[in-house]
């Protein structure tokens, strides 16, 4: 994804929490789960294993097929989308874009997304040598896909009264920066073709980049713009759990990624994403490089927004 980087004043979440709140004393409260961070972390590592799932490679086809049988697990459906699209550069992929149905006949939905695939090439590395080999992508995006699995297994075990959709898209990191339609092909083509005819869940969440040590996850612009009472609840859910140091009130930028076309096509969605003011990228320092790596990843990061999610929905 791109970003054009944007000062927000004031706060999306007011004066509702301090960050001293126990989490687990927090979920029991309003009797949610607890999300398992280590379960999280492996679900990472199982992606990484196969090595970097650029579209098009044996990688990605392997990890479809795992992140499918996974789901298959878990879900009461799984849809596999086929999605042809055309990159920036004029290669013609077969995306794969992925939907997991929870209390299928629930007509109050939540969809609940990430990108799965990685970029084609390292072009942030500071090592010229490597700017064409391909990213690993642990926290971008296996990061957000490893939570989400979680979350499947976790409403597998106990089902919320609403119903919520896990969506995996694909083929969004083959972009370029000065073509900003380039970015987010399979949640274009999911936008155009939705898996049901007239779908509109009550709102979405988008996760990118949610798994590196010292996440910073600000409001993002265009996540105001559509759906500041959404940003509003999570903040505020964040912060009563404890966990309001990782999601912070102010400084976020605007940032395409999946969640615009998402809005475009009448659904408010909003992007938990990991922003880094004082980095060159605006993004976690390993940020489409070859360091993108499972050593960059940590529990404690993965467990903030995990749970934060899972207090959302059983709230």
């Amino acid at each position: 994804m791109i970003s054009v980087f944007v000062a927000l004043m004031g706060s999306c979440a007011g004066n509702k929490a301090t960050a001293g709140t126990d989490s687990a004393e927090e979920s029991q409260r309003i009797d949610a789960p607890q999300f398992n961070a280590d379960s999280a972390y492996d679900m990472v590592a199982a992606q990484c294993d196969f090595g970097p799932r650029v579209p098009g490679t044996d990688a990605h086809a392997r990890c479809c097929e795992w992140l499918v049988g996974k789901l298959r697990g878990y879900a009461d459906s799984v849809i596999v989308q086929d999605a042809p699209v055309t990159t920036f550069d004029g290669v013609k992929l077969n995306a794969k874009n992925i939907v997991a149905q929870f209390n299928k006949d629930a007509s109050m939905r939540v969809l609940l997304l990430a990108h799965w695939d990685c970029r084609p090439w390292a072009d942030n590395d500071p090592d010229p040598a490597k700017q064409k080999q391909p990213v690993m992508g642990a926290n971008d995006a296996a990061s957000g896909v490893g939570v989400l699995l979680e979350m499947a297994r976790i409403m597998k075990t106990k089902a919320p009264e609403l119903g919520v959709d896990i969506l995996l898209v694909d083929a969004e990191d083959w972009g370029k920066d000065e073509i900003e339609d380039s970015w987010a092909l399979g949640t274009q083509y999911w936008a155009a073709n939705p898996h049901v005819a007239g779908y509109k869940p009550s709102y979405g969440i988008l996760l990118d980049m949610v798994g590196a040590q010292g996440a910073q996850f600000a409001p993002e612009y265009y996540s105001l713009q559509y759906a500041s009472a959404i940003v509003g609840s999570v903040w505020n859910i964040a912060a009563d759990a404890g966990y309001k140091s990782f999601f912070k009130e102010s400084g976020g930028g605007a940032v395409t990624d999946d969640h615009v076309a998402i809005n475009k096509a009448g659904i408010p969605c909003i992007d938990i994403i990991d922003m880094r003011s004082g980095s060159e990228t605006g993004f976690f320092q390993y940020w489409h490089t070859t360091g993108d790596t499972m050593d960059k990843i940590d529990r404690t990061t993965l467990k903030a927004v995990g749970q934060t999610l899972i207090n959302l929905l059983y709230q």
